[in-house]
């Protein structure tokens, strides 16, 4: 199982690689929305966690070119956020994120646990045609 965090916060990023290195998973990551796009295009993980205030451009705008992009639409994306205006939310829901969790809300044990139960096999979506 292979995830990309797209997230610029280096404490997050350090609390999240531990944790999921702890249960086996690759973890790669990007510091800004941009690179998140292209390493999503490269290395096409199993999963996005997206962070919604990046240094570049929003995770809902990194989010949007995400799903426009035929190669990597159907890649499940878990927004990421301390950051939880009610309209940014529906708005990430809306352009097809598959849930959006507050990062001080949360233990990074459960946002492990959700990312595992997201991949499970009988949680994912069948891909388009």
């Amino acid at each position: 199982m292979k995830i990309l965090l797209v997230d610029d916060d280096d404490n997050f990023i350090q609390v999240a690689t531990a944790a999921f290195e702890k249960e086996g998973v690759n973890i790669s990551i990007a510091k800004s929305g941009s690179e998140g796009i292209n390493k999503a295009k490269q290395e096409k993980p199993d999963l996005i966690l997206l962070d919604q205030v990046l240094t570049d451009i929003t995770g809902n705008d990194v989010l949007g070119q995400i799903k426009a992009d035929f190669e990597i639409k159907n890649i499940p994306i878990l927004m990421i956020s301390n950051f939880g205006h009610e309209m940014l939310v529906k708005q990430a829901i809306e352009k097809g994120a598959v849930d959006y969790v507050f990062k001080y809300q949360v233990q990074m044990q459960d946002i492990v646990d959700k990312v595992k139960k997201i991949l499970s096999p009988t949680s994912l979506p069948p891909l388009d045609q």
